[in-house]
């Protein structure tokens, strides 16, 4: 069943970017926005309260699983808003004309979102392993006065439809003003396009691995390597055994392909 592609609702008293100016790569729609005008829109939609909004953050790993998946690219290009993550995106919104200085890290824009809003919103944590929901809600609220108004750390399994029930009526219980998912790709993007139409929700953001380095489960690389495109090494070098595929194998498909589009000799449909 085909979803068919949406963009969001940007305009709103409270934000000044509307409809932000995008690109594809091998399909899958970019923003072209960076990190100061995501938080305005986040709060624009959080003061509206018109819809539940959800953002994710596209690299290369994300992109590449879109090429296997139709469905999961059909979630990507339903997206409210779509941002570069990872160094390779930005450098090809750069290349298609965009003035884009720095990617939008999930850990990144989630510190940054907190740090700026402090205790003004309320948040609820999803994601992580066990504990580290909890962790990143204590760490946040010591560093920003951030106000949890719950954690929930799903188990490493599918949900059946009872515990789907029970997370959303836990959530809506809660009433949040922006809920954070913190699980691998394509999970929270699914996770996020599941839930999203039963819940009374504002804003869901998914910022993968974002849980793991606020609670200092996983180390993050340098800034040199982060700002470089050389994240992946340092991943990698980190947890072979998980992701060698992901960087070695999907990683050389990403590069030989989006060198077809780029010279025109391939062309990616948007579904």
């Amino acid at each position: 069943m085909l979803i068919a592609e949406r963009r969001a609702p940007m305009a709103n008293q409270k934000s000044k970017i509307q409809n932000p100016k995008s690109f594809r790569v091998l399909g899958v729609r970019v923003d072209a926005v960076q990190i100061p005008d995501v938080v305005e829109l986040m709060e624009g939609w959080i003061a509206a309260r018109s819809a539940c909004h959800f953002i994710a953050f596209i690299g290369m790993h994300t992109i590449s699983e879109a090429q296997s998946d139709p469905s999961f690219k059909q979630i990507l290009n339903s997206l409210d808003l779509a941002v570069a993550d990872g160094m390779p995106v930005v450098w090809l919104g750069r290349w298609h004309g965009h003035t884009m200085r720095r990617r939008v890290y999930g850990p990144e824009l989630m510190e940054t979102f907190c740090r700026k809003t402090g205790p003004l919103y309320q948040h609820y944590f999803y994601g992580g392993g066990p504990g580290v929901a909890d962790r990143v809600a204590h760490i946040l609220k010591q560093r920003y006065g951030v106000r949890s108004v719950g954690t929930y750390s799903p188990p490493f399994r599918p949900l059946t439809e009872e515990e789907k029930v029970e997370v959303d009526l836990r959530i809506q219980a809660a009433a949040p003003d922006v809920v954070w998912v913190g699980m691998s790709t394509p999970k929270q993007q699914r996770w996020m396009y599941e839930h999203r139409p039963r819940l009374s929700v504002p804003l869901m953001a998914g910022v993968g691995a974002a849980f793991d380095f606020i609670a200092g489960t996983v180390k993050q690389a340098p800034a040199w390597m982060q700002e470089n495109g050389l994240e992946w090494f340092f991943r990698l070098v980190q947890e072979p055994r998980r992701l060698w595929r992901r960087y070695l194998i999907m990683g050389s498909e990403f590069v030989w392909n989006v060198s077809l589009e780029l010279l025109g000799l391939k062309r990616f449909d948007r579904l």
